[in-house]
């Protein structure tokens, strides 16, 4: 991919240069370690500007009708199937997805939170009727998006769509570690015919731009994908303005294999699963709890997947794992998976370095660690990387308790031939989200977590509703 520079931000329906000249960060190729290209640094001047123009279209957009805002992020689908390719290739680069990776799940997954946008726009009831009291449901205002770098469309699009289908103008802040996808789609909402002040793009890092949209008193609300630590920061700046606050965090998400499963199918599903995005997704399944009688046949079936993905260069029709996105993050995943090492665990698999073969870049050994304890550190913190935790239990209440043994509470993922069973075990668990047997993937299934893995809801109809404030009007209809 060219050398990309993305000098500027999109704000009022224009391409804006920064308040201060000059200012730019890297982008780094994490496949090579080199430079990709370079982005605006923004700063609380350009959020300043950005807010202003939201503020001023919201009284316009959020009184249109639902089948304008339908039309809308119709023409917004239909561009970005058109350059599905672009984004795809654009995401690679970027953040190392692989490229059969970012064409199969991270652009199709992207355009699908429009597509459930403009579902739920067609049946969803705005006015409801309770007795002569009428339930109206109003777009809340100016919304502040702060996406990640792990699924840069993915979660833009999650958080747009239905912000736009509720009414409310945006100020996004992508991430500053992979801004070439969110820039295209900056492009392709102009393009779709975006009233100016709609939607607005401001590039920058967290401290210098994050930080005040989180604060700034104009913004009705802050929606943030991210760490459980940048989730606390942004709540805590919000805070004084008394804004609503929607956080989708960090997870350590349990894999509980019932003695009853397929294990042969569902164990290497389970580390794919868990290897999905090279690990970089905060629900990743990255703790299996497995029957402690079973524990060496699950080693054996869940060596050999790891063995079947070929770790390379993302741009490669043949690579299943690109490298992890960032230094930091590979340092990260190699001192966690020296803490395994440490502490005791049964390497099963990878280790420590780089595979074989791949020196440049940040690619890391597909690792799965066996025998491990609940209390371990690497089963307890997100690592965010190709590391698998094999957990024996004794029974299913073991297994129930070693499952919320977490300060998360994001995903889960139960594995039964027996669906009574798998569906019992499934209210014991404390999360916003449970998979039985590996089904597909529902854009319209509320995602969010408990405890320390957030507030709030994002997908459908739900993710709709956080962007939408209600307001009861008694006497609205004759007695």
């Amino acid at each position: 991919m060219e050398f990309t520079v993305c000098d500027k931000h999109y704000i009022g329906g224009r391409w804006t240069a920064p308040s201060k000249a000059g200012d730019s960060l890297p982008v780094i190729n994490p496949a090579t370690g080199m430079p990709l290209g370079r982005v605006a640094c923004g700063s609380g001047e350009d959020v300043d500007h950005a807010v202003a123009v939201a503020r001023a279209a919201f009284p316009s957009f959020s009184t249109s009708s639902v089948a304008d805002r339908a039309a809308l992020l119709t023409r917004i689908l239909g561009l970005m199937e058109e350059r599905s390719e672009e984004l795809a290739r654009a995401i690679s680069a970027e953040m190392g997805a692989a490229i059969t990776f970012s064409r199969a799940s991270q652009v199709p997954f992207g355009i699908a939170h429009v597509r459930a946008a403009i579902e739920v726009l067609g049946t969803y009831a705005f006015i409801r009727q309770q007795g002569t009291t009428a339930i109206i449901k109003e777009a809340i205002g100016v919304c502040g998006l702060i996406a990640p770098w792990n699924w840069p469309l993915y979660q833009v699009t999650a958080k747009v769509a239905p912000a736009i289908a509720a009414g409310c103008t945006i100020v996004l802040k992508p991430s500053e570690m992979s801004p070439l996808s969110a820039n295209l789609f900056a492009r392709i909402m102009h393009d779709a015919g975006t009233s100016p002040g709609v939607f607005n793009l401001v590039h920058g890092t967290g401290p210098q731009v994050g930080a005040p949209l989180a604060a700034h008193p104009d913004v009705d609300m802050i929606s943030i994908t991210g760490s459980t630590r940048a989730g606390i920061l942004v709540a805590q700046a919000a805070a004084p303005t008394v804004k609503r606050v929607t956080q989708e965090l960090g997870g350590k998400s349990p894999n509980i294999l019932l003695d009853d499963a397929d294990f042969e199918r569902v164990v290497p599903l389970g580390v794919a699963s868990a290897f999905r995005n090279v690990g970089q997704s905060c629900s990743a399944p990255t703790r299996m709890l497995v029957p402690a009688n079973r524990l060496a046949q699950v080693e054996e079936l869940a060596a050999k997947a790891a063995a079947a993905m070929t770790v390379g260069d993302p741009m490669e029709e043949g690579t299943v794992l690109g490298p992890v996105s960032t230094p930091a993050q590979f340092d990260k995943v190699q001192a966690m998976i020296a803490i395994g090492l440490a502490e005791g665990a049964k390497l099963v698999c990878g280790g420590p370095g780089r595979p074989e073969g791949l020196e440049q870049g940040y690619f890391v050994r597909p690792t799965i660690f066996s025998q491990v304890r609940s209390d371990m550190r690497i089963a307890q913190e997100e690592i965010f990387g190709p590391v698998l935790c094999l957990i024996p239990y004794a029974d299913e209440e073991e297994a129930v308790a070693i499952a919320n043994h977490t300060v998360y509470g994001l995903g889960s993922h139960i594995q039964s031939a027996d669906l009574d069973r798998a569906r019992r075990i499934a209210s014991r668990i404390r999360a916003g989200q449970v998979h039985i047997n590996h089904p597909a993937w529902d854009a319209h299934a509320a995602f969010g977590g408990y405890k320390q893995s957030g507030n709030g809801r994002e997908y459908g109809a739900f993710g709709m509703e956080e962007y939408l404030e209600t307001k009861a009007v008694l006497g609205y209809f004759p007695p």
